[in-house]
């Protein structure tokens, strides 16, 4: 009988496990609360971990800089912090249910630069837009009253302020690259003169060429169709803009302006492109054109030609009939 009760109470807790659901592990979350990801030596940071969606549920949470285990807490306090404690700090959440613990993935890294320097010039950490303004603040040990900055770009002088604060307007993709500054001040007998290490920065255009592809053997499609795909990438600030696609053949539209960035048409021989357009900031790109089937070098130049002025054909004129032209959907 105690056998027979054994195996009953084993299956028992087997099928009981085996109908808990299971979901995939949530990701923990750091972030920087007080103080900024590049510091000077002797000053501080606060950092605080969380797991998103969970605020009532009795979280623990750990603190690793690279593969090392720093603490167990909420925060995370980089106290009068020395050049030898500069990297990516992340976290993960943990916490002790009934069956087992339970770990969140490690967050995202916060990278800490720690400088031992006297001059750190503050860049946006993030890539900026062509047509932006770039603000760079060159901070100098102690906040001295600063009588000239200088801000340069991989070795050439910008501009000269008499305060920290330098902005770059008007930013094109020649304006990406690593920038320093030089401050300088007055002491007691002496002028006092600092250089700051190169600060990294990127530039990204809103709207990127487009890049055409084209699929000639999709199986969701009809075998006597290809499908055209126009590959394009949208950088901009929220809310995030629509994207208008066209395609074209031989210089003629295969239809109008589309939210979706692929059509089907009629698999037949020529040159192929397709156009990216954001009304609302003013953007058109078009791609190179990309031939397909027989085409020829003289077909190719005149395709060419086509493409410089397809950008003002209006209306758009059907390649074949009106039956040819077909979303993707």
């Amino acid at each position: 009988m105690k056998l027979l009760l054994s195996l009953l109470e084993r299956l028992t807790c087997q099928h009981f496990f085996t109908v808990l659901p299971t979901s995939a592990p949530q990701m923990a979350v750091a972030e920087l609360v007080k103080g900024v990801p590049w510091i000077f030596s002797g000053e501080s940071v606060h950092l605080k971990c969380s797991v998103p969606g969970n605020v009532s549920a009795e979280w623990r949470y750990r603190w690793f800089r690279g593969g090392e285990q720093l603490q167990e807490s909420e925060y995370f306090v980089l106290w009068k912090a020395r050049p030898q404690q500069s990297g990516k700090y992340y976290c993960q959440g943990l916490r002790t249910t009934w069956i087992s613990t339970q770990h969140t993935l490690h967050s995202l890294p916060i990278e800490i630069e720690v400088d031992g320097g006297w001059a750190i010039l503050q860049a946006p950490p993030l890539p900026m837009l062509v047509g932006e303004t770039m603000t760079l603040t060159c901070r100098v040990r102690d906040n001295p009253r600063l009588t000239e900055v200088i801000l340069y770009k991989d070795g050439v002088e910008l501009q000269r302020q008499p305060g920290p604060e330098l902005r770059v307007t008007n930013l094109t993709l020649q304006h990406h690259g690593s920038y320093w500054c030089r401050a300088s001040w007055d002491g007691r007998r002496e002028t006092n003169s600092v250089i700051s290490e190169a600060a990294p920065v990127s530039i990204i255009e809103v709207l990127t060429e487009p890049v055409l592809e084209i699929v000639p053997n999709d199986p969701l499609i009809h075998e006597d169709r290809m499908l055209l795909v126009c590959q394009v990438q949208l950088n901009a600030r929220e809310p995030v803009p629509h994207i208008h696609y066209y395609f074209y053949q031989d210089g003629l539209s295969l239809g109008p302006a589309s939210s979706q960035d692929r059509v089907t048409v009629l698999r037949d021989s020529g040159q192929y492109w397709c156009k990216a357009s954001v009304p609302t900031l003013g953007l058109k790109r078009l791609s190179e054109p990309v031939p397909y089937g027989r085409v020829t070098g003289e077909h190719s130049e005149h395709m060419r030609n086509q493409k410089r002025i397809v950008v003002r054909q209006s209306p758009f004129r059907m390649r074949h009939n009106a039956d040819q032209w077909h979303q993707f959907s």
